[in-house]
């Protein structure tokens, strides 16, 4: 409950467990809908990057969810992935099989799904650890204040609209950090690539508004009209780098821009 935002007290959104009540101050717990408890295999098609006995790499398409919640109770990846993988069932719980970290809705890229529970620990570790690297390329509007930095800003539900999160300050919200890098700039827009070192809910397309380079397209925390031919935000997880199960070496994974955004930067280039 915490972890997603869901207890107030007073106004403020607790960001961590051990957070210290008053006498007298109101505490408000959000129960979230039910989801149904039964999940389904469903035959959607998958583009895996990488597999074994331990885990897969998924290269997700942007319009599909993770997994199941209120208003998506079919057609998620996890649908689809139990669909390629029956055994998936149950591994790290009911609902979210096999996910350890999530990407939203309309961020395309690479995402980890363990195939057993010993994996689907290890991986949680190594994201617990901080030694998953993983790389976004992000088209934002205007230029960053310097072509390169790091982002240090606490995260929390927005209390005035549970879908949103928002920057608070540290002692009501949970560390966030994202490093940026300046790939190539346009006239009125940026391509960058952003590292998240820690792994909050919007965490990027928030630190990037932040700064006052919002994503193109990301109609929560950016400009709600773009002049670009695009209908989805330009976030794309590219490269992810991890340490696998029963390996010294840590590998490499990487998924191409999808075509729509392939086609974005193109325009901009000849314009």
């Amino acid at each position: 409950m915490i972890k997603d935002g869901r207890v107030t007290v007073g106004e403020i959104v607790v960001g961590k467990a051990g957070h210290q009540v008053e006498a007298g101050q109101q505490v408000r717990v959000e129960v979230p809908p039910s989801v149904p408890t039964t999940l389904q295999p469903e035959s959607i098609p998958l583009d895996v990057v990488f597999e074994n006995d331990d885990l897969m790499v998924i290269n997700k398409p942007a319009g599909m969810v993770v997994h199941p919640s209120v208003g998506h109770a079919s057609g998620t990846l996890v649908h689809a992935a139990l669909a390629h993988a029956p055994d998936l069932e149950g591994v790290g719980g009911e609902q979210r099989p096999g996910i350890v970290h999530r990407l939203d809705k309309d961020t395309s890229g690479l995402i980890l799904i363990a195939k057993n529970d010993a994996t689907h620990r290890w991986l949680q570790d190594q994201f617990r650890l901080r030694s998953v690297k993983k790389i976004y390329l992000a088209l934002v509007d205007g230029l960053p204040p310097t072509p390169e930095g790091r982002i240090e800003a606490a995260i929390a539900r927005d209390p005035s609209h549970r879908k949103r999160m928002a920057i608070v300050s540290n002692d009501r919200g949970r560390e966030s950090v994202t490093e940026y890098q300046t790939l190539e700039t346009f006239p009125a827009h940026t391509l960058l690539e952003a590292h998240p070192l820690t792994g909050r809910t919007h965490q990027i397309r928030l630190h990037l508004a932040f700064l006052g380079t919002p994503i193109v397209g990301d109609l929560v925390y950016g400009h709600r009209k773009s002049t670009l031919p695009l209908e989805r935000h330009f976030l794309h997880a590219a490269r992810l780098t991890i340490q696998l199960p029963g390996e010294k070496a840590a590998r490499t994974f990487e998924a191409p821009l999808p075509p729509e955004l392939s086609r974005v930067l193109e325009d901009l280039r000849h314009r």
